[in-house]
């Protein structure tokens, strides 16, 4: 009898959270006037954020994927250790794609931008933890490896409702309106809300 999917399927909605954070960073609003400057902006963004945003996704539908199979704890530990390793490499991508991108064209845009580029990475970097924290689980023990996945789940799931406040205070107003006509970052959206749902 397998004992960890029920502990995996706690991991799989956890991190379905963290999914929405791509969706921050794509706008859901559309603008009547233009600024030229502020849509190649958004752009350059959204472009960069498409194929991180499908990155993401596949890591999500690795981890769901795994929480259906009756996968052994081998299985489940090197599935998940990819997945987050996926997730950081993106979550980094896209914060040096808004970074590289520079400061949009509005009110505080540059803080708005370092803000995001600073969560984006942080978001990355707690990914990278989670990579190290499952690789160390044990696979011999069921009942730790269980225990183990139960604190990464939790550790994700802070993760995911945390850090979402500078990507909304970045996209917020006219960057939101210039994403939401970029084609890129409309379907980073629907991908991040189909996975999240």
């Amino acid at each position: 009898m397998e004992g960890t999917n029920p502990v995996n399927k706690k991991l799989a909605a956890a991190l379905s959270g963290g999914a929405v954070l791509v969706v921050a960073l794509s706008g859901c609003s559309s603008s009547d006037k233009g600024n030229d400057k502020l849509d190649a902006w958004a752009k350059q963004v959204c472009d960069a954020v498409q194929p991180q945003a499908k990155k993401i996704e596949a890591a999500n539908a690795a981890i769901q994927k795994q929480t259906s199979d009756n996968s052994t704890p081998e299985e489940v530990r090197k599935t998940d250790a990819q997945a987050f390793q996926d997730m950081s490499d993106a979550y980094k991508a896209i914060g040096a794609a808004v970074q590289k991108a520079g400061a949009p064209d509005v009110d505080n845009g540059a803080k708005k931008q370092q803000d995001a580029v600073k969560e984006l990475n942080g978001i990355g970097t707690s990914y990278a933890t989670l990579k190290t924290q499952v690789d160390k689980l044990d696979t011999k023990d069921q009942a730790k490896f269980a225990d183990g996945l139960k604190n990464i789940a939790t550790s994700l799931d802070k993760l995911s409702q945390s850090g979402n406040d500078a990507l909304k205070t970045l996209e917020e107003g006219e960057v939101g309106k210039a994403m939401a006509k970029q084609t890129s970052c409309k379907s980073a959206s629907a991908t991040a809300s189909s996975t999240a749902s």
